[in-house]
């Protein structure tokens, strides 16, 4: 049975799911009727110093895996359409560099200044980790905030503290775009 957090929960994935490895990542909304969006899921593999330790750690629908192989985005979904996840992230947790604490999973809108797009216009938004081998969702966090006039969202993020995995729920939205994450942590 999933496990369902609240922004700001923490889960420790190592000490709860022993032998745990390969994970899906999935982000999952649906539009509220009438209106269609283009939202991009990304992964910024960072560092300790909070940054990425090279650009190819940034890993986005134009650039589909991370250098040290650990880390995939799936592909672009430009629609939305349909149900389960729409935008997936796997990643292998023993084969992540060393040099990576955290892996932050963000999405944006894209051209929302110029379509007036926002989080707002969404429902039903939610990050997922699901255990590979065995296909059984692990955690959830469903974004459940009024997020009126919102451009971005920090989904979650994964947390490696004392060689063990934590995955944070966080539900932080911004105006900053996609642009904006690139500057705070390249």
């Amino acid at each position: 049975m999933s496990i369902s957090l609240k922004k700001g929960n923490r889960f420790n994935l190592t000490k709860n799911e022993k032998g745990l490895d390969k994970i899906m990542v999935g982000l999952g909304w649906d539009m509220v009727p009438g209106n269609n969006m283009d939202l991009d899921a990304s992964v910024f593999m960072i560092n300790g110093n909070g940054k990425l330790p090279a650009d190819e750690y940034f890993v986005f629908f134009n650039n589909l895996k991370s250098p040290d192989n650990s880390v995939e985005h799936t592909g672009d979904n430009r629609t939305g359409k349909g149900d389960g996840d729409d935008e997936m992230i796997l990643a292998h947790l023993s084969k992540i560099s060393e040099s990576v604490e955290e892996l932050v999973f963000v999405a944006s809108i894209h051209n929302a200044d110029v379509l007036r797009h926002h989080f707002g216009l969404l429902q039903n938004a939610y990050i997922r980790i699901v255990d590979i081998d065995t296909q059984r969702e692990i955690v959830r966090f469903k974004l459940d905030e009024n997020y009126v006039g919102i451009t971005d969202m920090e989904f979650g993020r994964l947390k490696k503290s004392n060689g063990e995995w934590h995955f944070i729920a966080a539900g932080e939205g911004s105006k900053k775009g996609l642009q904006g994450y690139v500057d705070l942590y390249a």
